[in-house]
């Protein structure tokens, strides 16, 4: 049967000139640092993009911190780019807003089998999709988008799979492609997915971007018009609000959707005014041209909590920021020299004076308020002669050179990554270690990152579901220490590895958490991190603000969001718009 899909004609569109990578060092014109001409320029086009809403629309500004690294959910493993995707996209499982529990999404029931291995969704009937220019659906939410939705990711040979470069890198961590055995669509409304094991962590992570469900009558449309590639950069799904525009290094923009299945959105139009620096997000919240900001400044936190004129939220965020130390790269491929490393760095000073009252010195991969996380794991002692003595055994006894790589954006796990390089350098220069500063725009960083390409380098993660194997599993398993993987470090250690797979296959908390505790000692005594810091996550917010809600997972969602006085920061003059002080976690100590 021929696909009933209807492809409609639009203006021809130009691609943006590429740009070039910027690298940053110290001294150089950086995030956090003044305003570059590039800077204000980006910020007036942007002033630009917002003056094209017409006035009387409810629009909310989100002063987002980067750019997504990719428009497909299935391939971003950022949180700046899973915010991105959220208000586009559904999930047949989702988590509740503001928690970890597990609630329906597009599935309205669903069923396990005894053995753990087959799951049955029984989706929601007549779930509209977007349409845009090109396109308009004919039908609504089938398990047919389901079962697309996995295989693109999952069959090297689905015919999308090689669409944007095919790294599912997120999809592959979680070991998703062997765990997979069938897909299948029984009937409209049934999907069934047959794995070739029982896992744990099944549920938890179709819940994730890499579950969101796309549309395959649009992915027929274009590949029959000879354009596939625009399935990545014009995404069409059946989340809150559809995809209108990106600028890169601008803004993104969405616009409510009135049919979705949960009803249309408070607002109408959805803007992430893209503003790396933090100092500049929140002057831009206070100018009223943002409603709200992610990661202000830890220095500013007091001015806002003071500020009449904004709301301070925190939320104890499910995450952690960590030194990653490449053990394929000489000289970390030595245990002494990593550890010589770990002995060296005043982690306390680090956490008091960058990340202010929000920051816990962090000693796992586990933040301490997640189950599973080993409180009797001890730091290595602040030691640096015998740190010295280490490197001495090692070959290195009057030190050696090395790159540190920073991230140039703020993250709720590293408020200002520079600072924490500066006394990293500071630090390991007392032992002899000399540190060059290095630094690349956010995409590239993360791209680097994942080719496992710094031998030394900043980095961090915030849980996406809420299993200690999001931690342990992604970031410091076998299979993603692979080339792409989340695994930087690229440490491979048997023995982790069988313990963290062990949990995945057993449903008892108690057992997986000590399956977890082992692994954690294991981690401990090889050094691929050394894990810098835990940190809670803070939100400014202008008054007119209501319903947000902040997130252990750290996610910003914004459908259930509104504005008093239809968002026009005049209106929250009035008294009675000024909401508590108080956030969805609580004052603001």
């Amino acid at each position: 049967m021929v696909p009933r899909w209807k492809l409609r004609p639009s203006a021809r569109r130009r691609a943006g000139p590429g740009r070039a990578v910027r690298k940053f060092r110290p001294g150089s014109d950086r995030p956090g640092g003044g305003l570059s001409p590039g800077a204000l320029l980006a910020a007036l086009c942007a002033a630009l993009v917002l003056a094209a809403f017409p006035a009387a629309a409810k629009t909310l500004v989100f002063c987002s911190e980067g750019n997504p690294e990719s428009l497909n959910p299935q391939l971003v493993t950022t949180t700046t780019g899973m915010d991105a995707a959220w208000p586009v996209f559904d999930t047949l499982v989702a988590f509740e807003p503001g928690t970890t529990t597990i609630r329906p999404g597009l599935a309205e029931s669903w069923t396990i089998s005894p053995d753990g291995r087959d799951y049955t969704f029984r989706l929601r009937p007549g779930v509209a999709f977007h349409r845009n220019a090109r396109f308009r659906p004919t039908r609504p939410l089938s398990a047919e988008d389901v079962v697309f939705s996995i295989t693109r990711q999952w069959r090297p040979d689905h015919p999308f799979h090689n669409i944007s470069g095919g790294q599912y890198a997120y999809f592959r961590d979680l070991g998703l492609p062997e765990l997979i055995e069938a897909v299948e669509a029984p009937d409209a409304r049934t999907v069934h997915i047959r794995l070739r094991q029982a896992d744990a962590t099944f549920l938890p992570n179709i819940a994730m971007t890499l579950g969101a469900v796309q549309s395959a009558e649009y992915a027929a449309a274009l590949l029959a018009a000879g354009e596939p590639e625009r399935f990545d950069r014009e995404p069409i799904g059946t989340g809150p609000f559809s995809f209108v525009a990106f600028q890169p290094d601008i803004a993104l923009r969405y616009r409510a959707f009135p049919e979705h299945w949960r009803g249309r959105p408070a607002i109408d139009s959805l803007v992430f005014s893209i503003t790396p620096n933090a100092a500049v997000r929140l002057a831009k919240v206070r100018a009223g041209e943002c409603h709200l900001m992610p990661f202000p400044n830890p220095a500013d936190l007091a001015s806002i909590q003071a500020d009449p004129g904004l709301t301070l939220m925190r939320e104890e965020e499910l995450n952690i920021g960590y030194l990653a130390l490449n053990v394929l790269r000489p000289p970390f491929d030595d245990l002494r020299v990593r550890r010589a490393v770990a002995m060296a760095i005043d982690k306390a000073a680090i956490v008091a004076g960058i990340y202010g009252p929000g920051g816990t010195v962090a000693r796992s991969p586990l933040p301490p308020n997640l189950w599973g996380h080993d409180p009797a794991l001890k730091d290595p002692p602040l030691d640096r002669p015998a740190a010295q003595r280490l490197l001495a055994e090692a070959g290195f006894p009057s030190g050696f050179e090395a790159e540190l790589w920073y991230p140039p954006v703020s993250r709720a796990y590293n408020p200002n990554g520079r600072r924490v390089a500066d006394m990293i350098q500071a630090d390991l220069a007392r032992i002899g270690v000399r540190l060059r500063l290095m630094t690349d725009e956010w995409s590239a960083y993360r791209a680097r990152m994942l080719a496992g390409q710094p031998a030394m380098a900043l980095f961090g993660w915030t849980a996406d579901n809420g299993d200690p194997d999001n931690f342990l599993g992604v970031l410091l398993a076998c299979v993603p220490a692979q080339s792409g993987g989340s695994n930087v470090a690229r440490w491979c250690n048997p023995d982790f590895d069988a313990l963290v797979t062990q949990a995945r296959r057993i449903t008892d908390q108690e057992a997986r958490a000590d399956l977890y505790r082992r692994a954690q000692g294991i981690f401990a005594r090889e050094v691929p991190w050394v894990p810098i810091a835990h940190s809670a996550v803070f939100v400014a917010a202008r008054r007119e603000v209501t319903g947000y809600r902040m997130d252990p997972l750290g996610r910003h969602l914004f459908r259930d969001v509104d504005l008093k006085g239809g968002g026009d920061p005049r209106a929250a003059d009035a008294p009675e718009a000024r909401p508590a002080r108080q956030g969805a976690a609580g004052r603001v100590p």
